[in-house]
């Protein structure tokens, strides 16, 4: 019953934060806001079910350190996208969302892009956020799967906050005076660094809230990062900024001799 209810509020939060970033984008006309909504969810998913595990007395020192994580991450990233949308995303869509909507908002309409981007994305956050909602409830069973998670999370963050920040780099250089493409630091090892980085975040956390809960909460919960994973590299991620990257010059170049998602040294 602890762990229905904590699943119950994790769903609870997740509405109120899609419904909240789904008037902010009626409000501007843009659907991109609800990247800020995706980090800041899973903080108040966190933090709600381990504050649940307190008054239920299960809560233990992994539910804060969760919580700790989900918040570093969570924090950085909604700090992150908000400054985009504030500098060279000002009042712009996210060509992504444009394609996924068909058109611009004010184009296609409220409705389509609450079923379209949403409720597709809360279905998905609440998914993805269900290892944290078992974890916040559940005893720990091996204290060392909690810190094997820690350090694969410390990994993920590494490569997501330091792409981002040489990727920020690299656009603010003149126009002129940069290569087409991006292909220096991590983005030399892998095409999207802060991708891979975000899947290796969330299998982390899977180690830290469910698998070290006890190898059933592990196995029910091990499809969560799973399915985040698929959704980076394959659907809204990797796959779907490439369709306008890729025309880019030296594009192909550089597409022959960096992977996609998981990283490698570079080569010549």
């Amino acid at each position: 019953m602890d762990v229905l209810a904590s699943l119950l509020l994790a769903l609870a939060c997740v509405v109120a934060s899609m419904t909240l970033a789904a008037l902010r984008a009626r409000q501007l006309g843009v659907v991109a806001v609800v990247d800020v909504a995706w980090g800041l969810g899973f903080v108040l998913v966190a933090a709600a079910t381990t504050l649940l595990g307190a008054a239920l007395g299960t809560a233990e020192w992994r539910s804060w350190l969760v919580l700790a994580l989900v918040a570093a991450w969570g924090g950085r990233l909604g700090w992150h996208v908000r400054s985009r949308a504030i500098g060279e995303h000002q009042g712009k869509e996210d060509p992504r969302y444009e394609q996924l909507l068909g058109g611009p908002l004010r184009e296609v309409g409220m409705a389509a892009a609450v079923r379209r981007v949403f409720l597709v994305q809360g279905v998905a956050q609440w998914f993805v956020a269900v290892p944290l909602a078992v974890g916040a409830v559940l005893t720990v069973e091996w204290a060392w799967v909690v810190w094997l998670g820690v350090a694969v999370w410390a990994v993920g963050l590494f490569f997501e906050s330091v792409g981002d920040r040489q990727l920020a780099a690299y656009k603010a250089r003149p126009r002129e005076e940069r290569p087409p493409v991006m292909d220096q630091g991590l983005w030399a090892w892998t095409r999207h660094p802060n991708y891979f980085g975000d899947a290796c975040i969330w299998w982390g956390l899977w180690l830290a809230a469910g698998l070290a809960s006890g190898w059933l909460p592990g196995l029910l919960t091990v499809l969560c990062p799973v399915a985040m994973t698929v959704f980076l590299r394959n659907v809204t991620g990797a796959k779907l900024l490439e369709r306008t990257m890729s025309q880019r010059p030296g594009w192909d170049e550089y597409a022959a001799r960096v992977p996609l998602f998981f990283p490698r040294p570079p080569r010549a």
